[in-house]
């Protein structure tokens, strides 16, 4: 596949992965970020700028949790809001990947 229609994939399903992510349990970013490293392939520098904006769209919010091992964390919940954007943004993705899967199998 090439480089740049892989990289187009990733990112327009970046906000949905980041969203059940949150959805199964709180987290900051950096550990998002290496989740998403390892399934995907997406690398950290993008999921920072995502972030912020899904604060500021009011999808997550942010707390502080002291850790063991240095500075406190800003730890990213969803709200209420994120919540409901996941599971619309899930119901689409559904659609959008079955019509896709169907294409790909009538072209076999």
């Amino acid at each position: 596949m090439p480089e740049a229609i892989e990289i187009q994939l990733k990112k327009g399903a970046l906000e949905l992965c980041v969203l059940a992510l949150l959805s199964q349990h709180d987290s900051y970013a950096y550990e998002i970020a290496s989740r998403l490293a390892d399934a995907i392939g997406m690398g950290e520098g993008t999921i920072y700028p995502l972030m912020r904006r899904l604060q500021t769209d009011g999808l997550v919010e942010t707390y502080l949790e002291e850790s063991p091992s240095g500075p406190s964390r800003k730890y990213y919940r969803l709200t209420e809001a994120g919540k409901r954007s996941l599971s619309s943004q899930k119901a689409s993705w559904r659609s959008f990947s079955g019509a896709v899967e169907d294409i790909l199998g009538e072209t076999q």
